[in-house]
């Protein structure tokens, strides 16, 4: 039992949808601290409103409540449940706490005897209200930048004439910096004030004196209620301060700090964390250190709760903060608790790391038409990728390569940026391409010390850059007959990608992994082991990189492997990579069902992934971890190293799906729907074939590949024309043209930025409503686990539909006909495993409009509505462990289950917020109603006119 005896039930509030600046690592945490109160027996309530996560799984938590995050959930849950003991709040972000605190202020936690456990109340008052913070820190001593609290716009403007340009704005109680700006020029304070005072809740900003060019660092604490602090990881910005965390490319263990100074910075974090408040649990701290000798330190912020950071910092080092600090807040002390990873030692214990990681963060502003794309205090990452290496290179490298933006690493695959104006524009105004920008002005000849004087980088990792420019123009040099065994390794040892050699010798990437083998020049795998190895890690959870042979003393040389290969049957399930729009958390959910699925048909489970922030990448989701590129070369390694039965590729969204093909040509076997039956569903040519033979109508089309081919279409066609490029995710480059001028500068500019790429032009079916049916299929038998009714017209992104399951107003002939065109479609192309198929139906006719035969992004919201655990069905049948016929289906629904799409537009100002064909929601949320006289039915319903008027 836990030390706290009175402790025996538990709630726990999550962050509700996704958005810009709250994603999914706080349903890892939230995920992971469920699990840890379950090991101790303690009953848990969950309430979380977001249905794409394994978070709210009927699996993860006694009762799972998908409710309105709003203190009128809450009471209905602890009235429901009065034997709620405790709530905690610290692992749901920012969306937690400020529910906590409301729930505080309207007097309910102590109407029903609950108490606040991981945190308390004036811990999270004196840390999110900056004056209050800033107080505290200056009677205890620590440093701060000059800086004071604005409530009303007269104030602002007196204390910017006080401090002088240029200043920092930070509004009070909010998440992801949403508020907050640099401002370098007067003429631009008075809109930036106003927008920091309007958005912050309690209308309070706090105005900083800018700390240009100072270093920034984060330290993950972890404290227990015997006053115990551990420090589990310092994470170090590349970027200067002036750039949010969440879009900061980060490193650990902080590589630029000296020892002096880092032993001043702990003191400091553990003074900090101490003096906010008598609390068990975790808590992040971030400091600006000064670039020169001094190395002065200034504290910025203080957060009493597992951070974004904690999941980056969890996965860097193997140390399950969520985990642990879900134990401290029942009362457990650090000394009492094991070690998860060598499972002999304590977890009072701090990590020893002998390996690197680099966090990139991931956006997506080509949905954001016209926001400024420039990176600054507020956040605008969607996602982030972390790469493990042996050397700061080599994970950098890792970190690029697992982006999926089309590059293959630093430069060396024919992309560099060539225009001296843009590059000195994108290193002044920070540019979400800048990992690359930096590595293409050293390749330009511009001088280490004019890069250091713009971006204020420090001159260390300027210095490994310009080591790996010399690297590839030493490469360049040489063939693939010449190039020495000694300087592949060297290369490969860097990060560098086979693709990429190949590059720089001009050959083929299959030449270069021929002579890599030839040379014995071949990958290794570590253990992410948190003790570097001066203790027996016992955990699968494992990195790559290349070593120098070792020699015995009876001269044997070999590599040292730290994988070792069982003789167990084992299956690969591909991870989905990092979230963007279009491919989210869902994807994750679907791959955890996956592994846990296998693993119950007895195989050993194997994951790759490189997305920091999910559950998949958790060391103890599957039998083991590999925490690698979702990227070709990693992946055919690994699978040549674990001699898998197959891979799973349905899973992982269009990540996964695409390396389909490689996989196959390969003689790798897929578990599932084929290749050929995957890349049938995505040519619209051989697709409508197999349609016009099944008697299924589809919208007229044809495809183009140039603006001519499009034009002369478009005649034929008749407008409105739906145009989108093959192989693409969340509708990317689609748009409904009404004109040939529109067509001709939408068809140019996919073809510009795609090139090669087939388009496909549909007559678009308006004022048609959309509909969607997810099924399971053996092969021979088809069952629909949902058929979904979109609110929002034909024409809308079915990801930023509000969906209706069931139907709400299709007749029985149309549901019928979208039964057996479900059905039919599913055999027709072979499908084993899940298939989603999108409809327009117009005067009773249902339309196809594509099929895909994977996991969507609706199958985890259908299995919450329903109550049932479908990816685990159909992976049982992908591994052919069970046909449709063997499972008891029992689809559990009173009324109506609504899925609503999220938006995070407020992160960008003057940005276009219609919606079309081509998605833009960061997440979405499930709403329960008993019947469509709903007042919320109502309202959503009423909006559809606004999409249907010309």
């Amino acid at each position: 039992m836990p030390k706290n005896p009175k402790l025996k039930s538990i709630l726990i509030i999550g962050s509700g949808p996704i958005v810009i600046g709250q994603a999914c690592e706080f349903d890892y945490s939230g995920t992971q601290a469920l699990r840890s109160l379950r090991e101790d027996g303690i009953e848990t309530i969950l309430i979380n409103s977001n249905p794409a996560t394994i978070m709210t799984d009927p699996s993860m938590a006694d009762h799972v409540y998908l409710l309105p995050l709003n203190t009128k959930s809450i009471i209905k849950i602890l009235k429901e449940h009065p034997q709620i003991d405790a709530v905690l709040p610290t692992m749901g972000g920012q969306t937690a706490l400020n529910l906590c605190i409301e729930a505080d202020e309207k007097g309910i936690w102590k109407d029903f005897d609950v108490e606040i456990i991981g945190v308390n109340i004036d811990a999270i008052n004196i840390t999110e209200d900056r004056e209050q913070f800033r107080e505290l820190m200056l009677k205890i001593g620590i440093p701060m930048a000059p800086q004071a609290t604005a409530n009303s716009y007269l104030k602002g403007k007196e204390i910017a004439q006080e401090f002088g340009f240029p200043l920092i704005i930070r509004a009070s109680f909010t998440l992801g910096g949403a508020g907050a700006s640099f401002v370098y020029k007067e003429e631009d304070f008075d809109e930036l004030l106003t927008r920091g005072l309007e958005i912050s809740p309690i209308h309070e900003v706090m105005i900083d004196k800018a700390l240009i060019g100072w270093k920034e660092y984060e330290l993950e604490l972890l404290r227990d209620s015997n006053d115990n602090v551990v420090i589990i990881c310092s994470i170090e910005n590349m970027d200067p301060i002036g750039i949010h965390t969440g879009d900061s490319i980060t490193v650990a263990p902080a590589m630029t700090l000296s020892d002096k100074t880092y032993q001043k910075m702990r003191d400091m974090a553990i003074h900090m964390m101490r003096n906010i408040g008598d609390f068990a649990g975790g808590c992040n701290v971030q400091f600006a250190v000064s670039p020169d000798e001094n190395e002065d330190i200034i504290a910025i912020e203080i957060n009493p709760r597992v951070s974004r950071s904690s999941a980056l910092a969890s996965k860097a080092t193997g140390y399950p903060i969520a985990k642990i600090a879900a134990k401290l807040a029942l009362g457990y002390h650090l000394d009492e608790l094991k070690n998860q990873i060598t499972k002999s030692t304590s977890a009072l214990f701090e990590p020893t790391l002998d390996y690197v990681i680099v966090k990139i963060p991931r956006w997506n502003f080509d949905k954001f038409e016209g926001s400024d794309r420039r990176l600054g205090l507020q956040m605008k990452s969607v996602g982030e990728v972390m790469g493990i290496g042996r050397s700061f290179q080599e994970a950098l490298h890792k970190a690029t390569q697992s982006l999926e933006i089309k590059r293959n690493g630093l430069g060396a695959d024919g992309k560099e940026n060539k225009n001296y104006d843009q590059i000195i524009e994108k290193l002044t105004y920070a540019s979400w391409d800048r990992v690359f920008i930096i590595y293409d002005a050293i390749r330009m000849g511009i001088p280490l010390s004019r890069i250091y004087e713009i971006t204020k980088i420090d001159m260390w990792f300027l210095k490994q850059y310009e080591e790996l420019h010399f690297l590839n123009n030493e490469i360049s040099t040489f063939t693939i007959e010449t190039i020495q065994k000694d300087l592949l390794l060297e290369a490969k040892q860097k990060g560098y990608g086979d693709r990429q050699i190949a590059h720089m010798l001009g050959c083929l990437e299959s030449q270069v992994y021929s002579k890599r083998e030839e040379l014995g020049v071949n990958r290794v795998y570590k253990l992410v082991d948190t003790c570097a190895a001066e203790f027996k890690a016992k955990t699968p959870y494992y990195y790559s990189t290349f070593e120098s042979d070792m020699e015995t003393a009876d001269g044997n040389r070999y590599a040292d492997n730290e994988s070792v290969v069982t003789n167990k049957k084992k299956v690969i399930v591909l991870g989905s990579g990092p979230n963007r729009i279009g491919q989210g958390i869902e994807f994750d959910y679907c791959c955890v069902h996956g592994v846990l699925a296998a693993a119950e048909c007895g195989y050993e489970t194997i994951m790759i992934n490189c997305n920091p922030e999910t559950v998949s990448t958790d060391f103890d989701t599957a039998d083991k971890l590999y925490f690698e590129p979702v990227f070709w070369e990693h992946i055919y390694d690994i699978i040549k190293h674990e001699k898998p039965e197959g891979v799973i590729v349905q899973l992982g969204g269009q990540t996964a799906l695409k390396l389909a093909e490689k996989l196959t040509k390969y003689g790798v076997k897929i578990l599932g729907t084929s290749f050929e039956s995957l890349d049938l569903a995505e040519d619209r040519g051989l697709f409508s074939n197999l349609l016009k033979e099944n008697n299924i109508p589809y919208p007229e089309f044809d495809i183009a590949t140039t603006a001519d081919e499009a034009s002369a279409i478009a005649d034929v066609l008749d407008f409105p024309i739906l145009v989108r490029p093959s192989y693409v995710l969340g509708g990317q480059g689609m748009k409904i043209v009404i004109n040939k001028e529109e067509l001709e500068k939408h068809v140019v500019d996919l073809l510009s930025r795609m090139p090669g790429n087939q388009l496909l032009l549909d007559h678009y079916l308006d004022g048609a409503i959309e509909a969607e049916a997810d099924a399971i299929c053996d092969g021979e038998d088809v069952y629909i686990i949902g058929i979904m009714e979109h609110i929002e017209p034909c024409g809308i992104h079915s990801g930023d539909s509000n969906s209706l399951l069931p139907p709400f107003n299709l007749g029985d002939l149309v549901m019928q006909q979208i039964k057996d065109h479900t059905k039919k479609i599913a055999l027709a192309l072979n499908t084993v495993g899940l298939i989603n198929i999108q409809f327009a139906i117009k005067n009773d006719t249902v339309y196809i409009i594509e099929a895909n035969p994977r996991a969507s992004r609706t199958v985890p919201f259908i299995a919450k509505a329903y109550g049932e655990p479908y990816v685990n069905y159909a992976t049982k049948l992908m591994l052919g462990e069970k046909k449709v016929k063997d499972f008891n289906f029992n689809p559990k629904l009173d009324g109506y289950a609504i899925k609503q799409p999220v938006f995070s537009f407020n992160k960008f100002h003057n940005v276009n917020k219609k919606l079309g064909p081509e998605m833009k929601s960061t997440g979405e949320s499930i709403l329960f109603i008993d019947s469509l006289k709903d007042d919320e039915f109502y309202d959503l319903y009423s909006r559809r006119k606004m999409y249907l008027s010309k």
